[in-house]
């Protein structure tokens, strides 16, 4: 049996972004509910909020599901207090030290995934005893690693001498960059920008529509000052790239950042002033369907594809 689908008690080894202002309990519920792990995006809510999607998403699924929380999250303490209070059985840790909060949420029983941008953290994975490790490629929306590691050469990296169940994340969007995952050393697969544009996602008609509408070179890596971030490009990004390049201290662009851009953009609809996340694979994307039927296509490509990959013979 697959490791991630054994840890997580899941049917497919795929797991839901935990994007803000996106996975709510209709999508995580959802997701779950075709036989992946949906995950809440919790850096987007206060702990009210999140207990009373936790809830809701218990109501809607009898399946695993989990929390994905932002390490940089500055009411930390109480989001964990409502995830152990919630019974919540899964959390995928990010943008800080995985030691800080593993051993707590494991002695609460609680399964760790702990999401890195580059190979050197995976050791510190190790160290703090998660029970998975998701590598994040550069292709990936939201945040992301300064290095600009690729997917491609990050699963190698991030499989030499490792045994944790790993997870592979940043460009992935169907069956064959699954089976590509796979083939490189991943167990499973952890997919943001695909869910972004489907019927049960939060994010704004807006939003979704400017998915749709990305081509090539639509999205551009940008604040590597402070936290690297992957947005489609707008009027707000380009005051970003303007303020970078006169030499703006992390002062202005933190006042620049800090004006609720990702809830303006992505929630609100706002599609030049707002934050817009999402990854590369976006280009691929042109229609917005349920997150059962994007699983189901998903699986189905994956199977046809490997079955083909069977039965291809390679002339040299």
């Amino acid at each position: 049996m697959n490791r991630i689908c054994k840890l997580f008690g899941i049917k497919y080894p795929l797991i839901q972004g935990g994007m803000i202002w996106v996975s709510g309990w209709e999508l995580a519920s959802a997701v779950s509910n075709a036989g992946g792990l949906g995950l809440l995006g919790a850096g987007s809510m206060y702990p009210d909020e999140l207990r009373e999607a936790i809830q809701k998403t218990k109501a809607a699924t009898t399946q695993p599901f989990g929390v994905n929380l932002p390490l940089i999250y500055p009411d930390l303490e109480k989001h964990i207090e409502v995830i152990i209070n919630e019974g919540v059985k899964i959390v995928f840790t990010s943008a800080g030290n995985p030691k800080t909060w593993t051993s707590k949420l494991q002695a609460a029983g609680i399964k760790v995934a702990h999401v890195i941008a580059n190979s050197k953290f995976v050791a510190k994975c190790e160290a703090a005893g998660v029970d998975a490790i998701v590598a994040e490629g550069f292709e990936a929306g939201g945040h992301n690693g300064r290095e600009e590691t690729t997917t491609m050469a990050l699963i190698p990296a991030a499989r030499r001498n490792n045994v944790l169940p790993l997870i592979a994340a940043g460009g992935i969007f169907s069956g064959r960059t699954m089976l590509a995952s796979m083939v490189l050393g991943a167990d499973a697969v952890q997919i943001g920008t695909r869910f972004v544009a489907s019927q049960e996602s939060a994010a704004h008609p807006n939003f979704k529509q400017a998915v749709l509408d990305a081509t090539e070179g639509s999205t551009k890596l940008t604040l590597k000052q402070l936290i690297p971030v992957r947005l489609i490009k707008n009027d707000f990004l380009q005051q970003v790239d303007e303020a970078e390049m006169r030499g703006a201290s992390k002062e202005e662009l933190n006042e620049l950042l800090g004006r609720g851009r990702a809830k303006l953009g992505m929630h609100e609809g706002d599609t030049e002033n707002g934050e817009l996340e999402i990854g590369q694979a976006s280009m691929m994307i042109d229609n917005i369907p349920s997150s059962k039927n994007i699983i189901s296509d998903i699986i189905l490509e994956y199977k046809v594809a490997r079955e083909q990959m069977q039965h291809v013979r390679f002339e040299f």
